[in-house]
């Protein structure tokens, strides 16, 4: 009974930019109690994962309210014809009291208003709980996704070719030709918004990899204070290559690129793949990226979509 009681006073709206700053912390604390973290709060680290994705265009972000106080939220994003969403997190005190439900209820609802049909999400792949919730709104568990690290060399052998220095008209046909490119990979997948916003919101750069003027290749890359990959990792959000003959060949020089960016920033690089793109998993392995975690990639409807073997693509979902 008590349970419901809790559950019938919870409501779900748009999370404020002034609710950012607690939304973080029931972040950071959910994930480390989840994964029994002697500080829950170390849990991330500098990263911050909500406050782009708060700003960004294509990103939507709920929030659960007990009364007036914030207990949960959930971050939903758009990339063209697919959509995703997390980090979902609850106040650990309001674990099992139906805010997850009540904020995915809400999460159905943008991907619907969007015309949103093709969806998925990151998952813990040994927790039946989780998997088990998001089975409830239609998601199923497929291919895990390997997220991975590598220590780029100190002096890349060359520099790497970034959207933001290039001029606004160059700049401008570059993103309509990295739609194009992602087109190709899934009908209507579509990251210039996200391109666009990492430069809005300096907290990264468009790696590209061109050749006689066309571009094989980009890779949105993430590092720096107060982005989501923080101070010490360059995160690549996503990646994509030219498909045809010449992939492995563009999506290598991709890597290269990105490994010189992340070099210049003092970084890391950690990129993730679905393990259902295997040509693109075992070409990173062979680089020396190093599987650090891996969780379950899920889908509405049950679909490959863009996880299949012939896709050059770097993302995780998280």
């Amino acid at each position: 009974m008590a349970t419901d009681q809790k559950s019938q006073k919870i409501r779900v709206g748009p999370l404020k930019a002034s609710e950012l700053k607690e939304a973080d912390r029931i972040v950071r604390l959910a994930f480390g109690t989840f994964l029994g973290m002697p500080d829950p709060m170390a849990f991330m680290e500098d990263r911050d994962f909500l406050r782009p994705r708060h700003r960004s265009k294509n990103v939507k972000a709920l929030a659960a309210w007990d009364g007036k106080r914030l207990i949960g939220s959930n971050f939903v994003t758009r990339w063209g014809c697919f959509g995703f969403f997390g980090p979902l997190t609850v106040l650990p005190e309001y674990w099992d009291h139906g805010v997850a439900q009540k904020l995915l209820e809400a999460t159905m609802g943008v991907f619907d208003k969007w015309g949103i049909r093709h969806t998925g999400l990151f998952t813990f792949a040994s927790s039946a709980k989780h998997v088990g919730l998001y089975q409830k709104f239609g998601y199923w568990p497929q291919h895990l996704t390997a997220v991975m690290v590598r220590t780029p060399e100190a002096n890349p052998a060359r520099m790497p070719d970034l959207l933001s220095a290039l001029i606004k008209a160059e700049r401008e046909e570059v993103i309509v030709a990295a739609a194009k490119l992602t087109h190709r990979i899934s009908k209507g997948l579509d990251l210039t918004a996200e391109m666009r916003s990492v430069l809005a919101q300096k907290t990264g750069d468009v790696v590209l990899e061109r050749r006689r003027g066309v571009l094989n290749g980009f890779a949105i890359c993430m590092t720096g204070a107060g982005s989501e990959g923080g101070k010490k990792i360059c995160y690549i959000k996503f990646g994509a290559a030219r498909d045809g003959k010449a992939a492995e060949t563009h999506f290598g020089r991709l890597l290269d690129g990105c490994e010189a960016y992340a070099a210049l920033k003092g970084a890391v690089v950690e990129a993730g793949t679905n393990l259902a793109r295997g040509e693109a998993f075992r070409h990173m392995r062979s680089r020396g990226y190093r599987v650090t975690t891996q969780g379950v990639a899920m889908q509405r409807p049950n679909t490959e979509g863009f996880n299949r073997t012939n896709c050059w693509v770097i993302d995780d979902w998280r």
